[in-house]
């Protein structure tokens, strides 16, 4: 009896002390909260990422809070003038979108994703604490206009309220490219069946921030104008608490990258390295350049990546010399070949990466021409008046509209079809993105040659006043940008993550954000030169202050025309593209 006893203790004790299967763990590096190797089933997933959704939207809803508002608060409460307020905001914006770096370098070099979100959406609460507070303390405000003199603000008031601004802009770039990657990070890349479920990531992400802008674009802008900036900043900031609590609920259940050091001193040392080995000759086995032994990467918690072709230049990083054998090495002089197929990966991407410029060039018409030419359009509909503005929020319910959509019917039809897991590749929907919004500004434009028509017949060309056609016809262009967000923009994200190396993937993902800017940049550039190329000899140009004078259908054409060539040059670099290969750890 004894003995039986003992024999089924001692086979509980092998059953419960049994290994789990290695395919029930994560296969990309991941790991859990205390750095130990994670079962699949009880983290990551959908049920981690409730929580990431949940967060972006509350950050999002803060974030187009402030910027939606931005101008009217420093024109109105600040009394600033309109060169002055236009200015604050456009630097603003422009840190927004240039402080991602600075996240995603510390995220991916040392600290970790989540590190950084937790530290930097903690600067951003501060930030939209002083920012209400601002606007909640009286003395905090300059007084209030008497006729045409409007006191200045005293240095206190400007100090506090633009110290809050800038810490938005710090911990907004800081987290912003870090929550995508980190909720890709919940699907292993390694499973079929979760890496399906990181391309749907993608596209909920994306309609999580749309919808926090809707609401922020009614709801919230409703309340500032109505109930007092004080209130209307306060919401936000509340929003901004319940976003770092939702994740913070998370900790356990999220899987973790570890960050692998510095991206940018490893790409100096495979150039160095090369240079230094430039007159070597490459070894016609590519199998004997330098690569640790075993499934593990030099660079921690990523995977090895498999040797190319492309840019052999970099592969002579890699050539073992003769008194490289053996021992310790020095990392300037000798590279690993995942180390060098980092470089030549961030090599490909670059072109697919400059196409989105011009896309998001495109999508800059959205808050700039496509409402000029709003203005010029009849805005009554029965008895309301639809502010030109208003209805660039098309865009946005476009987007809300279609993700949806695109999620439901169009991946499982487009999966029948082309036998991909997700319906398209990435770049194929990319491409589709870049041939919609190339059709919306020829849409603009085609707008604008009809209302032109109508100028002339109803003898307006010489009268700054809106012909009589409704500006309703402004909503198909409106419409396809949206549409054309959701397969470029979210397809961009969705490309950037998969294809960057394991450690550099908020990186990559922050230099995706920055192309936002630089098609607003480069909208602002081409607009300066048509300007000064088109008003020459006493002519009006295409871009007049009365619009019924001009020909803004020929600046529509142009942005037409470079955003087909752009899409030309996509379809090429898209062609020669070769996907990374890795190495399940």
């Amino acid at each position: 009896m004894g003995s039986s006893l003992e024999a089924e203790q001692q086979s509980l004790i092998v059953r419960t002390t049994e290994p789990e299967d290695v395919d029930d763990y994560t296969g990309d590096g991941s790991v859990g909260f205390s750095g130990q190797p994670i079962l699949k089933h009880e983290t990551g997933n959908w049920r981690a990422c409730s929580l990431i959704l949940g967060t972006e939207v509350c950050e999002r809803l803060a974030y187009y809070g402030i910027s939606k508002s931005l101008v009217t608060y420093l024109s109105t409460r600040l009394h600033e003038g309109n060169v002055s307020a236009a200015r604050n905001f456009t630097t603003w914006q422009g840190t927004c979108y240039l402080t991602p770096l600075i996240g995603a370098t510390l995220a991916d070099s040392y600290w970790g994703k989540y590190k950084i979100i937790a530290v930097f959406s903690t600067i951003y609460f501060l930030g939209m604490a002083a920012l209400t507070f601002s606007a909640l303390v009286p003395s905090l405000q300059p007084s209030q206009c008497f006729g045409s003199f409007c006191p200045q603000p005293t240095v206190p008031q400007y100090l506090i309220y633009f110290v809050g601004l800038y810490m938005i802009a710090l911990g907004s770039g800081g987290i912003k490219p870090c929550v995508s990657s980190f909720g890709a990070d919940q699907f292993d890349d390694t499973d079929p069946v979760e890496r399906t479920k990181k391309g749907a990531f993608f596209n909920w992400f994306y309609f999580a921030i749309n919808i926090g802008s809707l609401i922020s674009g009614t709801v919230l802008i409703w309340v500032q104008q109505n109930c007092g900036y004080g209130i209307g900043f306060g919401i936000p900031t509340i929003f901004i608490a319940l976003a770092i609590g939702s994740f913070f609920i998370g900790s356990q259940r999220y899987r973790y990258q570890i960050p692998g050091g510095s991206p940018l001193i490893r790409v100096c040392q495979v150039v160095i390295a090369a240079i230094h080995k430039r007159n070597v000759d490459l070894p016609v086995d590519s199998s004997v350049l330098y690569e640790l032994h075993g499934k593990t990467s030099a660079i921690e918690g990523s995977r090895k990546l498999e040797h190319s072709s492309e840019f052999s230049f970099l592969d002579k990083a890699a050539v073992i010399l003769s008194n490289e054998r053996g021992g310790s090495h020095d990392p300037w002089r000798l590279c690993t070949i995942t180390q060098v197929e980092e470089l030549k990966i961030l090599m490909r991407m670059f072109p697919i990466w400059a196409t989105g410029i011009v896309f998001f060039t495109v999508c800059a018409q959205n808050s700039s021409m496509f409402i000029e030419q709003g203005m010029a359009l009849n805005n009554q509909i029965e008895s309301f008046k639809i502010p030109p503005a208003t209805l660039s929020s098309l865009d946005v319910i476009s987007i809300v509209v279609w993700v949806p959509i695109y999620e439901t019917f169009v991946v499982p039809i487009a999966s029948r079809l082309t036998g991909k897991e997700r319906g398209f590749s990435e770049l194929q929907r990319m491409g589709i993105g870049l041939f919609v919004a190339t059709t919306a500004v020829a849409t603009a434009a085609l707008v604008e040659i009809k209302r032109l028509e109508i100028a002339r017949s109803e003898d307006l060309i010489h009268s700054k006043v809106p012909v009589p056609m409704s500006i309703l016809w402004q909503a198909p262009q409106y419409l396809l940008v949206g549409i054309g967000e959701v397969f470029t923009a979210i397809g961009q994200a969705e490309f950037f993550y998969n294809q960057s190396p394991d450690s550099m993937r908020s990186l990559c993902s922050a230099f995706a954000l920055v192309t936002v800017s630089l098609g607003s940049y480069l909208s602002s550039f081409i607009l300066t030169l048509v300007s000064y190329f088109t008003t020459r000899d006493d002519n009006p140009g295409w871009i007049p202050d009365n619009l019924n004078e001009g020909h803004l259908d020929r600046f529509f054409w142009l942005i037409a025309g470079l955003s087909f060539l752009n899409l030309l040059l996509f379809v090429y670099y898209a062609q020669q593209y070769k996907c990374k290969k890795a190495a399940a750890i």
